[in-house]
């Protein structure tokens, strides 16, 4: 019977960036500080489930867009937000916490992720809050490095980026139907957010017996 596995919780701390309707589209291009924490439930030497709750504040300026129309447009906004995410991990080499030699690989992060965000809306070039929030669903796709520092300690380092169903998040399509005359953009490319940066987790529980599954 299989009962006993390697779990890690930790920390991340990095930058974000956002890509959508507002502000510059360059990828990664971290401005506002990220942390957060998360866990992993270590199943194989090749794959984990993984959780994680980050905080930070996605902006976005139109004046540091390389699009002419938007710098002359000049819309800007700054958005507290709360992201979740769960899903799998899988490493590329094996990751075996139960062996005591060093230990590295690259690993991709997939799964589903959760942003909780506030809604607001551009009029006559001001940004207006309509005083609530909203919620989208979304694809986190991850791709880092992680390593061994002791053998309780892993650090890693990660770009993860979240693909999101929702075009709202930048206020280019007002959450209100009674706003809708106010929508701008591209209506067909939802937005995204990018989370890049570092982590360090503590393993704690039983040497594993690696499950097939």
């Amino acid at each position: 019977m299989c009962t006993a596995q390697i779990y890690e919780i930790g920390v991340f701390g990095g930058g974000s960036n956002f890509i959508g309707d507002v502000g510059a589209t360059t990828f990664v291009a971290p401005e506002k500080m990220a942390i957060g924490g998360l866990l992993r439930w270590n199943r194989s030497p090749r794959h984990s489930y993984r959780a994680s709750l980050l905080y930070t504040t996605l902006s976005a300026d139109d004046r540091k867009s390389s699009d002419p129309r938007r710098e002359q447009r000049g819309y800007f906004f700054n958005a507290k937000v709360l992201d979740l995410s769960l899903g799998m991990e899988f490493t590329f080499l094996d990751f075996d916490l139960h062996s005591e030699k060093f230990n590295f690989s690259p690993y991709i992060f997939t799964g589903i992720s959760l942003l909780n965000y506030p809604n607001f809306y551009f009029e006559n070039g001001a940004l207006k809050s309509e005083n609530n929030r909203s919620n989208a669903f979304g694809i986190p796709l991850a791709l880092g490095l992680k390593v061994t520092l002791t053998n309780h300690l892993i650090f890693g380092t990660e770009i993860a980026a979240r693909y999101t169903f929702s075009d709202q998040i930048d206020g280019s399509l007002p959450n209100s139907e009674a706003l809708s005359f106010l929508k701008f953009g591209n209506y067909n490319n939802n937005d995204w957010y990018v989370f890049s940066g570092f982590t360090l987790t503590y393993t704690f529980g039983k040497n594993p017996c690696f499950c097939s599954y």
